[in-house]
């Protein structure tokens, strides 16, 4: 796998500066999580990673500037290479959940045989069904499941992609708490051997999951020294170690809250 290298990057709403001369590189197939308060600019940098704002535009008032890039270190471009999973499970309500998981194969394909999926496509859908544990409800519609079945519709989605780098904001953030280390335990699981960022809220879910945790905290945004917590992911609850440090996290989280 290959690391994904952000040098320099540099992202203003108007007068408004987000980050500047930012740092950071993801490692080749392991995850890492990105902490920090609502509106320090988490979503901001994912989006930017992901090229969705990583064109120079006229820095007029309200408008957006960037600069920077962001590197594979194989050599190639990002473009086409991306799978993003979002909190909310996006989810096309009038669409069967076999026919949301392969929505982007229908979308690649020419506009007279969308309505048609190779059928290996389709074997890979079912088996990635099998795998997130909802083989049973490929015609159901998406009203017709609980949140957390939901959101593995949206992990499914997620792999069929098939792509080496995933984009995750905060994609377990509205689950209940079982429900939320299932299904941590689950992305950790399909998701091994992929570069992964996850923005997350939660100290203890990054400390699950990730090999490499940063803090993203003040204005403009800056990153902390990384914290590579000890075990390999998921990290079980009963590590002390791993409790420790969860307090640890909180009491900054709450100090920048305190001084925002």
């Amino acid at each position: 796998m290959f690391d994904v290298v952000v040098k320099d990057a540099a992202l203003a709403y108007g007068d408004k500066v987000i980050f500047n001369g930012l740092d950071l590189t993801l490692a080749g197939g392991e995850c890492t999580c990105l902490l920090g308060g609502s509106g320090v600019g988490k979503t901001s940098l994912l989006r930017f990673i992901a090229g969705f704002s990583s064109e120079p535009s006229a820095n007029r008032k309200g408008g957006l500037t960037t600069s920077g890039s962001v590197l594979c270190q194989d050599g190639f471009s990002l473009v086409g290479r991306i799978a993003w999973m979002a909190q909310q499970d996006l989810l096309l309500p009038w669409f069967s959940v076999i026919d949301n998981i392969t929505l982007g194969e229908r979308l690649r394909s020419s506009f007279f045989s969308r309505k048609k999926v190779p059928a290996e496509a389709m074997e890979r859908a079912q088996h990635i069904l099998k795998q997130v544990g909802l083989v049973n409800k490929s015609s159901e519609l998406p009203q017709n499941l609980s949140g957390g079945q939901r959101q593995r519709v949206a992990l499914a989605r997620t792999l069929m992609e098939n792509r080496p780098l995933v984009l995750m904001d905060e994609p377990f953030g509205a689950l209940d708490a079982i429900t939320r280390l299932n299904l941590q335990d689950l992305a950790c699981e399909l998701l091994a051997n992929r570069t992964v960022l996850l923005i997350t809220h939660d100290p203890l879910e990054a400390l699950r999951l990730g090999h490499h945790i940063y803090h993203l905290q003040g204005q403009p945004a800056t990153l902390t020294e990384a914290i590579m917590p000890p075990g390999t992911p998921p990290r079980s609850l009963e590590n002390n170690k791993l409790m420790n440090l969860q307090g640890e996290l909180l009491e900054r989280l709450r100090n920048e809250e305190a001084h925002s």
